[in-house]
């Protein structure tokens, strides 16, 4: 018998990116409860960050895990976040979960001009 295992609408159905993008877009719900301008941003989720010049290199401690694009010619900012570094840093779902939250935090407060704190006043507890 071929086939999917589950229905799509079962979380096994659901492929890592997939699962990664939800884990983005739960921590972005969190934080728009407060910080309503969070709607203006766009959010996304990419496999590995890329290198910008030449010469440029990274080693284990140096990969980004997220970034940040100012808003400029009609264009909304834009937060990223790096699904393979991620996992690769990551043992399950729930430290995953942890972890994205954080970088989403620190570079929502990095757009804002804020303290991650500021934007979540339970950062770097878990």
């Amino acid at each position: 018998m071929r086939g999917p295992i589950a229905p799509p609408q079962v979380p096994l159905a659901a492929s890592r990116a997939e699962a990664f993008a939800d884990l983005v877009q739960d921590s972005v719900e969190r934080l728009e409860r407060h910080w309503p301008q969070l709607a203006d941003i766009d959010f996304l989720v990419l496999e590995v960050p890329r290198l910008d010049g030449p010469g440029q290199v990274w080693n284990d401690e140096a990969v980004p895990l997220g970034g940040t694009i100012a808003s400029r010619e009609g264009r909304p900012a834009r937060v990223i976040v790096y699904r393979r570094p991620v996992e690769i840093r990551t043992k399950g779902r729930d430290e995953r979960a942890a972890l994205v939250h954080e970088i989403v935090v620190e570079q929502v407060a990095e757009l804002l001009g804020l303290t991650p704190e500021t934007v979540d006043p339970r950062y770097g507890e878990d």
